[in-house]
């Protein structure tokens, strides 16, 4: 996966959308308001940073070394990844769509209706 195809699948989801405010180099997806991935616009291979169950974080990196504790984010809640590092894109795209449900999940459900996110 690259960065684009990272950004439109991100972009994809409903409600999503993109920012950089940590800077014009960190991109960062969001669902109403509440970040659920954020990579390197200019670095993507150095690793993209999901949400992620406690428990499954810890199995993931475990199971995978491509899977690090998240970079400058909560160690217990955030995974960074190495997209180009061998993983396949079916993987990488099931963690996205766990990072944003875990967001939306959490949303009001004025908010989950707005978007037209049913869990």
């Amino acid at each position: 996966m690259n960065i684009e195809e990272f950004r439109l699948y991100c972009l994809a989801k409903a409600g999503a959308t993109e920012e950089t405010p940590f800077g014009e180099d960190t991109l960062v997806f969001k669902v109403s308001g509440k970040m659920f991935a954020l990579c390197s616009i200019n670095d993507f291979g150095n690793g993209i940073s999901l949400k992620c169950d406690p428990e499954k974080a810890i199995e993931l990196r475990e199971l995978y070394p491509q899977v690090k504790p998240g970079y400058h984010m909560s160690k217990v809640h955030w995974n960074t990844v190495l997209p180009e590092a061998g993983l396949p894109d079916v993987l990488l795209r099931q963690w996205i769509d766990d990072s944003y449900s875990l967001v939306a999940a959490k949303l009001t459900k004025k908010q989950q209706r707005e978007i037209g996110f049913s869990s």
